[in-house]
Parts: C-alpha cells; structure tokens; sequence
C-alpha cells in the first residue's frame, strides 16, 4: 500500500483571493458541490472573521459538507478569530480550525513585530485555543520557505506538542528551489519529535513558476497532505494547481510511494466551472485542463498519436474529462493527420485525390492559422466541383477602391484546355468579375441571388457564395465557390452555375 495523500483545496479561500475572482455564497456553494464530486479530502471554506459574508459561506458549505470531507476555516493567530471559526464550523460533522503565523525573520521583525519567543508562545496559544473547540487543529508557519530551519523546527516541535493534528510548511512567496523545499521537509521529519503522529502539509505558492515542483519535493520528503486550489487559482501568480499536481502522483505513484482518492475524471468540468465564476480564463497551455492540452497540430506529433496514443502524450485525455486527443490541422500537418479527419468525416480517397486534396489543403492552411472541419468540407466540395468543369478559374487580379473604378482581370482554362485572359470594368469588384466571366463564357444569363457566408469563425475564415442564375430559357441554376478571397470566391460560384447552365446546353 502506498501513503495516502490528502489533497486540501483553498479555492473558495485563497483562491478566491486572486484579484477580481471573489465570489459570493451561492457561487462558492456550486464549487464545493463539484469538490466533493472529486473528493476532496479538506476543504478550506474560507476566512470566518474577515466578513460577514465569508462567514455565512463557511456556515453553509459546512452544512453541505456533512461527513463526505473536513470543513476547514482559517485564522490568525487571534483568539477572536478563532472562537469567530467556531462559531462557523458548529454545525459541520468534520471542523478543523487552520490557524498560524508567521515564521521567518522578515514576518516577525516587519510585519509582527514580535522577538522569536514571542512567535512560539502566540503559535501555541492559538492552538491551544483552536483545541478547546474541536480535536482537528492545523497549524500553518506563514513563509516557512524563507525561515531559519531551527527556529522552524522549534516552531512546529512546539505545536506538535500542544496539540495540532497538521502542521503546514508553506513556501509563501513563492520563492523555495524544489531541492530546498524537500530539504527543509526532510529537516523537520528527522528534528521534531512525535512529527510522526501527524500530517505534514505543504502550501506552494508560484511566483517563480514552481509550484508543483515544489509540492512534488515536499511529498517525496514525507508530507501527506498538499494544499492547492482548481486551475492554480490565488494570489500573485497563484497557487498549486490540484489538477498539476494529482497527476504527478498518478504518473509516478511507484516511485513516490503515494496515491490520491481524487475522481480526476472531473477536473476539466471543475476547470471550467471555476472559470466561468471567477471570470479568470484559463491559458490554452495550460497543463491538464488547457484547451491545448491534448491537442497536437506538428505533423511528426500527429502521425505519431495516431498510430499510438502514448508516443506524445502520458495522460489519457478521458482520464481528466477532457474526451480524447485533438488532431488540430495547420500548415505544419502531414498526409495522415489530414487523411484520419476526412474519414472521420466520412470521406475516403485514392492516393493520387488524396495528393490533390493536401496540395489545395496547404495552400488553405498557409492563409489560415487552423482548419476545421467545415473548411474540409468545403474543400472537398470545392474539388468536387471542379472536377469536370467545361470552364476553370487559373487566376484572378482585381483593383478596386475610391476614386478608381474596379476593374478585373480573368484567366479563365476552356474546354479545349486554351488559357484565355480578359479585362473588364463594374461598379464593384464583384461586378467586374461577372463581367469579364461573361465575356469568355459568353452565356447569356439573369442574376438572381447572390449571398455569402462564413465557413467557420475568426476573421480568416473561408467565405462561402451561392449564386442563382436564370437563363433565356428560364431554367435556374445554382453555383458555390468557396475561398479565403470572398471575390475569388463569388467568381467560382459564378463561373460553377455557368458550367451547369454550358454543360445541360451541350
């Protein structure tokens, strides 16, 4: 059996102090919903004395908690605040009181102003206080990572004594090397008596971008509990990410001789849920649940995912609710990667089509930064339409704009495969395309319809014209054309209805 490791989420507490992520009770109680749907082993409901409002949360989220995971709220090292967390927790099945102060010179001399003493005796006070009220006490040194190791180790020797059931070793600021940080864990397991016969917890904080390495030290070093908030939420730079952090104990579970209860189908839902309420989106790259997190545009990348998952990624994208892999298709995609999304879209050429078809995909892909699904479908039909046309589009230039007047120049491929080009002038670039197409194709012909749309979001998406045309004798004929140009693209639509209109008149 490996050691169990309690995950201890603070995103309804320091998470929600991340500036512009407050929430209010309702919105803290959803979350606590979706934490207890992953199974979370604490949580932090938040900070009792700082507000009425917090503490009507904390009451709350107690009552919804019941037995399914530890209520935890926060205090100083403050007799008030302490009795105020009580009074909050009173009706939870599971209280704890999370209560501390801090510990390194610069806390002590700037901002406590306290002499070390001083700092030992108020630790144990409030813990001794926070006893008297319930059986499960933790004990946080603020700025642990930036401490003496002694006088760390007295601090947490003296707690121990008076009763904490957890004591907290957080790196605040940020500021500990991984190796530091589980050196310092290391210490206090091999210093403090009865250090044993409780948690050790560890609160990383990312200012340099090392939270998760941070807790991962502490946890190989002896802790078992790791505080960390959803998407990494908190202040600063935010805190350790709980999906960061339960995978890299899956991952490496063996070797760290440690597991987690966390259901971690349930982290992109809750990624999600949080961000949608606190309004902090979260970055594409973001590990786990980024939207790019399983995604793969690099064509080496996609060949390789598709002939085995595992070759690029460690983490089965269902394992973290995330669906499956991504095969996003960009210039830098190859024949398979475009190959495996036209069958998934039912579509199955020969070799040489298939050599067509990624020729006019590149040149596509080169205009924009990702195609999707309807931009191959407009693809295709576009070739489709192609194919067999008694007359083809070989090059199209247009001037246009005030004062000049529009003007277009056609090159335009017969039925006898000569290649003809004209010029003509309209009231639009639109206009004088039609009418340098009606010179070489020379089909008399109504406009009837003219439209456009969008293929596919973003401003470099395809457009797509239909255009309905009515000959002399009075049959109609519908033509598409799709390209990232919208003139070359009502061109082709134009120049595909006159191919019918030519084609039924033969």
């Amino acid at each position: 059996m490996t050691r169990k490791i309690d995950i201890f989420d603070t995103t309804l507490r320091d998470g929600e102090q991340s500036p512009g992520a407050s929430m209010n009770t309702e919105e803290k109680l959803v979350i606590a919903r979706e934490l207890l749907r992953m199974h979370v082993d604490v949580i932090e409901a938040g900070f009792p004395i700082s507000s009425p409002g917090d503490f009507e949360s904390v009451r709350k989220i107690s009552e919804l908690v019941g037995y399914d995971a530890v209520t935890c709220a926060l205090t100083r090292a403050i007799e008030k605040d302490i009795v105020v967390a009580a009074d909050a927790l009173q009706f939870t099945k599971r209280p704890r009181i999370h209560t501390g102060i801090g510990v390194s010179e610069s806390h002590m001399r700037d901002k406590l102003r306290v002499t070390p003493d001083e700092c030992i005796e108020r630790a144990v006070a409030a813990v001794t206080c926070a006893k008297r009220y319930v059986d499960d006490v933790q004990f946080y040194a603020e700025d642990a990572g930036r401490s003496d190791y002694d006088f760390l180790a007295r601090v947490i020797q003296a707690v121990v004594d008076a009763g904490a059931t957890v004591v907290n070793i957080p790196d605040t600021t940020g500021y500990s090397l991984p190796d530091e940080f589980g050196r310092r864990i290391k210490y206090l397991v091999d210093n403090v008596r009865g250090i044993e016969d409780v948690i050790i917890a560890v609160h990383c904080h990312n200012d340099l971008g090392m939270a998760t390495a941070l807790a991962m030290a502490g946890v190989a070093a002896g802790a078992r509990q790791i505080e960390c908030t959803i998407n990494g939420l908190g202040e600063r730079a935010g805190n350790t990410a709980m999906e960061e952090v339960v995978m890299a104990i899956r991952m490496h579970g063996a070797e760290l001789d440690a597991h987690t209860d966390i259901n971690t189908r349930e982290f992109v839902k809750a990624s999600r849920l949080v961000s949608s309420i606190t309004g902090m989106s979260v970055q594409a790259n973001k590990a786990i649940v980024g939207a790019n997190a399983f995604a793969h545009s690099s064509g080496i990348h996609q060949d390789g995912v598709l002939k085995k998952r595992d070759t690029y990624e460690i983490i089965d994208p269902a394992d973290v609710g995330a669906g499956e892999s991504q095969i996003v298709l960009t210039a830098r995609s190859g024949h398979a990667a475009l190959k495996h999304r036209l069958e998934e879209l039912g579509y199955e050429f020969d070799e040489q089509k298939l050599d067509e078809l990624y020729e006019a995909f590149l040149n596509l892909a080169d205009k924009k930064k990702e195609v999707y699904d309807e931009d191959l479908e407009s693809l295709v039909n576009e070739r489709d339409r192609e194919d067999g046309a008694l007359f083809s589009l070989e090059g199209l230039q247009i001037s246009c704009g005030f004062p000049l007047k529009p003007t277009a120049t056609l090159t335009v491929k017969d039925p006898e495969g000569q290649v003809v080009t004209v010029c003509d002038w309209g009231t639009g670039p639109v206009d004088a395309a039609y009418k340098a197409v009606n010179q070489v194709l020379g089909a008399d012909n109504d406009l009837m319809e003219y439209s456009v749309q969008s293929v596919t979001r973003g401003i470099d998406a395809l457009g797509e014209v239909t255009v309905r045309v009515k000959a002399a004798n009075g049959e109609i004929y519908t033509g598409r054309g799709a390209d990232g140009d919208i003139i070359v693209s009502s061109t082709k639509a134009y120049l595909n209805a006159l191919n019918r209109l030519l084609s039924d008149r033969r």
